[in-house]
Parts: structure tokens; sequence; C-alpha cells
């Protein structure tokens, strides 16, 4: 029965929060440079009149009467309807892209609404332009680049790996020329699986090594679906791999909206959510806490939202700048190291901002600013990669994708009748 509370409250706030609708819980402390604590208390939630994103009106968020079972989801026909009415006019196999949207929706549990639609379709218009296997220019160019980097490394002549390439694959083509033509990701992900498998040097060139790290219509992170799929059972049929499903258009759409949606994200405004698509699960989140900690701390810290040192995706021994800070801070947070190495270690997750370190740190600084200060804040990340051909940041593609949100939610009002 909890279970089934809290994820109709998940459900709900996620609504709320799309809507433009909640409002930032804050609690005001009075000023002073040092002394105790306050006592930790929870902060609660308050309502303040924001406009929501598509009229421009006044509103405050209104909780609803939470019943013991979740409301009965609307038919799939109204719903893809709606889907449809969402869609970007310039969308082509309308059906296919609103089933697909809709079963993702399904299968995860996400709240069949106008605006958590809007908050997926923003993204996968931003990423791809609604191309389930998007068109990357240059592809050519960037593999053999990384071939004769990767060659050198391993002190592999670029005449063996040219004389390599000539050997046919399974299509039947050399290598070579599959190179030459390639022109999407999800053909980059297959040459990479079959160059490793059957060049004489594929394993040792590449071992487990694909650089194709992001895919499909929304271009999911492979590592991210591959832990999701462990932790909760895929639900269609496999086509070889979690790696392959991800650049089909289902597979794409239901990670997608996964690492979107499916988090109880603690923003009153959704910017930051798609930031977080960007950047990381709770980076708005922890780009905040960094800036409450460089006030306490007089310390300029990178606002980047992640605390930790990391090694091949793993946390590192290895002290972060964040960490660092928070040491230098500990009496006065009442935390031992390793009280800060267990709460950092959250930094992936919700329980993170219930965290004695998240708690005592904001105390602290918001005492000594003698105001509350924000629990979100825009990362500050430079993106790069070698589909990037100019200067982007996180920032810039979260105003971009929040531009197309709202865009949406004008389209979804039925037009008029008669």
């Amino acid at each position: 029965m909890i279970l089934i509370y809290q994820k109709f409250m998940h459900r709900l706030l996620l609504i709320a929060l799309l809507l433009g609708l909640a409002g930032c819980a804050t609690q005001s402390l009075p000023p002073s440079p040092s002394g105790p604590l306050p006592p930790e208390q929870p902060r609660p939630p308050t309502s303040r009149p924001v406009p929501p994103p598509g009229n421009g009106q006044p509103g405050t968020l209104q909780s609803p009467a939470v019943s013991p079972s979740t409301p009965a989801p609307p038919a799939e026909r109204e719903v893809r309807v709606l889907i449809n009415r969402l869609l970007p006019d310039t969308v082509k196999d309308r059906s296919g892209w609103s089933g697909d949207l809709y079963s993702a929706f399904a299968k995860l549990g996400l709240p069949h609404a106008a605006p958590v639609y809007c908050a997926a379709i923003a993204v996968i218009e931003q990423e791809s332009s609604f191309q389930s296997d998007p068109v990357v220019p240059g592809l050519p160019a960037m593999v053999r680049k990384e071939l004769e980097a990767r060659g050198s490394r391993y002190g592999i002549p670029k005449l063996v790996i040219s004389t390599a390439l000539l050997k046919s694959g399974p299509d039947g083509r050399s290598y070579s020329q599959r190179i030459d033509s390639l022109k999407t990701e999800k053909q980059l992900n297959s040459l990479f699986d079959d160059m490793i498998a059957e060049l004489p040097f594929g394993k040792r060139l590449f071992a487990d090594y694909n650089p194709v790290r992001t895919g499909g219509p929304m271009q999911v992170s492979v590592a991210f679906a591959e832990t999701h799929a462990r932790e909760r059972a895929y639900p269609y049929p496999l086509s070889g791999s979690i790696r392959n499903e991800v650049f089909s258009r289902r597979g794409g759409l239901y990670f997608g909206s996964a690492i979107l949606l499916d988090y109880p994200a603690p923003y009153d405004e959704v910017v930051y959510r798609f930031a977080d698509f960007n950047a990381g699960r709770y980076s708005s989140r922890n780009a905040a806490f960094q800036s409450a900690l460089g006030k306490l701390s007089g310390q300029a810290l990178t606002l980047d939202g992640d605390l930790l040192r990391y090694s091949k995706g793993q946390p590192s021994a290895e002290i972060s700048s964040v960490e660092a800070a928070l040491r230098q801070q500990a009496t006065r947070l009442r935390l031992s190291h390793a009280d800060i190495r267990r709460d950092l270690l959250l930094e992936k997750t919700a329980a993170f901002g219930q965290s004695p370190s998240f708690i005592r740190t904001f105390a602290a600084a918001e005492q000594s600013a003698g105001r509350p200060l924000p629990r979100q804040a825009m990362p500050q990340i430079d993106l790069h990669s070698p589909k990037i051909t100019r200067q982007l940041t996180t920032e810039w593609f979260a105003r971009r994708v929040e531009e197309r949100f709202r865009r949406c939610l004008g389209r979804s009002a039925p037009p008029a009748s008669g």
C-alpha cells in the first residue's frame, strides 16, 4: 500500500512540475556568520503563484485528494489522439511514433498527460528531429581517425590496419567500404561490433570498447539502458542486445522516457529536468549543493553536478574538490569524513537530498547568508563529442528543449469545433 501511494504521489508531482505550478520550498534563517546550526527540521512545502507554461495565466499548486487506488488511465485511443495532436507537424509516421510513445509510458507507469508527453516530445525533437536512427555528418572521417589513434596506442601500423579493413564483413562489403558509407550511429554500432568479432586485431584494438555511447531518437546512454534493464526487466522481445534496442524507436523511446521522467526530481522549473537529461540525474540539485558549499567554505567550486571523482564510471578513492571542502567544514557540520563519503556516494539518487551532508550544508550556508538558497542550479558543463562541431553547453541544451516543450503545450488544446 505504501509503494502504491508513493508511486501515485510521484505521478501527481510529475504532472504538477511539468505544468510549472510547483512552489519552491524555502525556510528563512536568521543571519549569523557563525554559531550552532539550527535544529534539523523537514522543510515544509509551500505554494506560490507561478505562470503555467502555455497560457500565461497565474495559478497555484492544487493538491488533489489521494485515493487508495490509482485512477484508471484514459483509454489508449484517446491518449493516442492527444499524442498525435502534440507531435510537431513535420513528423512522419505519426501513428508509429504515437504508438511507441504510448507503449513506453504505459510500461513505465508514467502519467498519460499532455505536459508529461510534451517533455519527451521536446527531447526527441531536439535530439533527432524524430528520426529513429538520426544521420550524423562526418562519421567516416571520425571512424578512421579513431582507428588511427587506437592503432598508434597499441603499436599497430597503419598499413596493417588498412590491409585488414579490406576484409569482407558479414554483409559482403569490405570494412573499408562500410566505413566510407556510414551515415548513422546504428550503422556505426554494428560496424564496431563486427570489427571486434572478426578482424585479426579487433579484440586487441577495441577489447570491449565501442565508441557509440548514445543512440536512438532520444540519444540515450547505452550504459544507462543496460543498467536499467538489469534493475527492471525490459518489456519488449530483445533484438540481439539491449545496446541494439537503444537504436530502435521503441527501445530508444522507452529508455529515453525512463531517464527523463521516471524519477522524483526536486525542481520547481522543468528546465532543470531537461538539464539533468543532458548532464545526469540530479545534476541540477547537485550543482545547487556545490553553490551552497562554495558560499559556506569561501571556495570557488565548479558547478558541474559531479560531487565525486569517477574512474570508468565508478567513484574514485581520490578526493574531489567537493569532498575536500566538506571535510574542511566537518566540525561545523558535525560530520566525520566517513559520514561525508557515505553521503556523497548517494549523489546520483534522491536520497542525497535527505542526507546529513546536504541538510546541514544548506542550513549553515543559509544561516551565513541570511537568506534561503535555491535547491536547483544550472550545471555549468561544456559539451564535447565528435558529433558536436560548435561550442555548446548543458544550459544551451536545456533552454532549447524548454522552448520546444512550451511550443508542444501550445498544441495541447483540441481544435475548435464548427
